[in-house]
């Protein structure tokens, strides 16, 4: 997408993505992790950040909820909203790759054609879609924040697999279901992914 004014221009400064990548001595990337409401996604992100830490990688961790108390703030739960928040997220992303950095992106992002335009934005060679696929009726137990109770019960308009879809990635890069892999299981499922890349 185009930016909306024609008097502005990109200026590329000296120093490129590959020398920061090299100072830092790693491969950027973004680790997209998406799945229904308590699926474990930003549990396992955290987990993920502190493992890829202790492995000498530097990284951060982009987190819808924390997302949607910034950046994102000004956004709801439509599909157009929605949308603008993976957008928004993934520009973030990108920057951040550009930066040098490994980035964990744990967002519901219920839709493939939001997916694939966060994978766009960012780039596929960059771009590292996990599905947990932990079922609804797992994440309805956990339920940590309550939301799934409100959803049945009519107070949350369109959350995610209630009353509003999650369609289901066609081909992750990874996949698990985090009600049968535990966390350092999960994590590490993705290190050695990321390693075999």
């Amino acid at each position: 997408m185009k930016p909306k004014q024609t008097n502005i221009e990109r200026f590329s400064g000296h120093v490129s993505s590959g020398d920061r990548a090299a100072l830092l001595g790693q491969r950027p990337l973004t680790v997209w992790l998406t799945g229904l409401s308590a699926s474990g996604k930003s549990t396992i992100g955290y987990a993920l950040e502190r493992r890829l830490l202790s492995l000498g990688h530097a990284c951060y961790v982009l987190d819808g909820d924390n997302l949607r108390h910034g950046l994102n703030r000004d956004l709801g739960f439509s599909v157009t909203e929605r949308r603008e928040n993976i957008r928004r997220t993934a520009e973030m992303a990108k920057l951040l790759n550009d930066a040098g950095l490994i980035v964990i992106a744990a967002l519901i992002s219920p839709r493939r054609d939001d997916r694939a335009m966060a994978r766009e934005i960012i780039g596929d060679s960059l771009f590292v879609e996990i599905y947990l696929s932990t079922p609804l009726d797992t994440c309805e137990q956990r339920d940590p924040k309550g939301l799934y109770a409100r959803a049945r019960c009519g107070e949350i308009a369109e959350f995610t697999g209630i009353s509003a879809p999650y369609e289901t990635p066609l081909d992750p890069d990874l996949t698990f279901d985090t009600s049968r892999t535990e966390i350092h299981a999960s994590v590490s499922l993705i290190v050695e992914h990321l390693q075999s890349r």
